[in-house]
């Protein structure tokens, strides 16, 4: 019997969701991995509007003091990236990660309720900043190395693409979710969602069965391992070339950031829900660098894939540094938040993908902690810069410094053989005896 035109239709679209042969998703665990990534995030875009708004809009803070909240979430990086990375080769990482999204939770759902109770205060945004910045640390180094116990070391570029996409499905509808939930009940009481949602996210993480046995040597010595992890770091090339023009990107990343919701509001005069609207614009991006960024990196390479990503931001920061009030300043804010996001992720699914195929297992936390701390120590000065230009000298210059550094960052990293020659993931390199032996099972 001839299958009806409905059946017909239903086959094709079962073929057309069906998942590829040897898909990544079709791995229980980082199917797991991959919902509780795409839950956070929504949960993200919430906080990353909610908190600045709170700032800008609620207690009428000053570019210099948004300058400041941006520092202290960088902050707990400088002071403890280090010593968590030596802590993190002794632990299991997982318990680490689904208690970091527990704790952000807790952080941000003190906000509407420091608001209700009239404590609301600069101080008390700061001192959340600081708690998120301190999960980030040490949470955010343990859910990278998850993730190389979940996924083979030679598909990493692959699976940040993936988490990439799971970050752009929610940037795509999320800011726009969140808009609408600052405008009905504000800033603060947004903030509430994202609770709910990383807890859910926590709940997701626990199912992951990941069988990690550490084993620390009687001879440890938490001295010693730090000095080994950041002895393996300086000593390689690549992770030096990386460290550096990644942290100046950071750097010219923070001082547009804490700018930018002020040009929004201040120069353009958009409301709660119009920012919102225009961010749908960082998540088209961030699906368009998605899907094409692990085939655009084979193609042409993880290290001239991480340059084009440098270009891209700075070109976005050019375009809203010059962006006229009115409805072409709207257009080139959603624009700029385009190719920022493509540009970001071009960046990141590459720079983490080359760090961590070139670790032994022993020294994935060490290392993790001493990249992170160094891409991040120019974040700080970054962010208090920017707000410092954008007080004293307007909100643009705040815009054209991070396009200009962009631009010297193109340049230097295309120059730079080491960076330009990564056309391939790197085999690990030889390390030395490690005094913390993690081995793993199954998974």
């Amino acid at each position: 019997m001839r299958p009806s035109l409905l059946q017909r239709l239903r086959g094709r679209l079962r073929a057309a969701l069906a998942l590829p042969a040897g898909d990544l998703l079709r791995d229980a665990a980082y199917r797991r991995l991959f919902a509780s990534i795409l839950i956070s995030s929504f949960g993200g875009q919430v906080t990353m509007l909610a908190l600045p708004l709170t700032g800008a809009v609620l207690l009428n803070a000053t570019p210099t003091e948004m300058g400041w909240l941006t520092a202290l979430e960088i902050l707990p990086f400088v002071l403890l990236s280090l010593p968590s990375g030596v802590w993190l080769d002794r632990v299991r990482k997982l318990p680490v990660y689904v208690a970091g999204e527990l704790f952000i939770g807790v952080a941000v759902a003190t906000v509407p309720l420091a608001w209700w109770l009239g404590w609301l205060s600069m101080g008390w945004l700061y001192a959340v900043a600081f708690a998120i910045g301190v999960v980030y640390t040490t949470a955010g180094s343990a859910a990278q190395i998850v993730l190389t116990q979940v996924v083979p070391r030679e598909r990493l570029v692959e699976a940040h693409a993936k988490n990439a996409l799971a970050s752009s499905g929610a940037e795509v509808a999320g800011p726009a979710f969140a808009g609408l939930l600052i405008k009905l009940f504000g800033a603060p009481l947004a903030l509430l969602v994202d609770a709910v949602l990383v807890a859910m996210s926590a709940a997701i993480l626990r199912g992951i069965r990941i069988a990690e046995q550490v084993t620390v040597r009687h001879d440890a010595h938490f001295g010693r391992d730090l000095a080994a992890g950041l002895r393996f770091v300086f000593e390689h090339r690549l992770l030096v070339a990386l460290a550096v023009a990644v942290g100046a990107w950071q750097m010219c990343h923070n001082a547009a950031l804490v700018v930018q919701i002020l040009f929004a509001t201040r120069v353009l005069g958009l409301g709660e829900q119009a920012i919102g609207l225009c961010y749908v614009g960082m998540g088209l991006g961030t699906v368009l660098a998605s899907v094409l960024g692990h085939r655009l990196s084979e193609r042409i390479g993880p290290g001239p894939c991480l340059v084009l990503g440098f270009a891209l931001c700075g070109l976005g920061w050019a375009l809203l540094a010059a962006a006229p009030a009115g409805p072409w300043g709207v257009a080139a804010f959603a624009v700029m938040l385009l190719l920022f996001s493509t540009g970001a992720v071009f960046v990141f699914i590459n720079f983490l993908a080359l760090r961590q195929a070139v670790t032994p297992t022993p020294l994935l936390g060490r290392m993790t902690s001493t990249m992170r701390w160094l891409i991040l120590l120019p974040a700080g000065p970054g962010a208090l810069l920017g707000g410092w230009l954008g007080e004293h000298h307007g909100l643009r210059s705040a815009l054209a410094f991070a396009a200009g550094g962009a631009a010297l960052l193109v340049l230097f990293a295309w120059r730079h053989p080491v960076i330009r020659g990564v056309r391939a993931l790197p085999s690990p390199a030889p390390t030395i005896a490690p005094t913390m032996v993690p081995t793993r099972e199954g998974a």
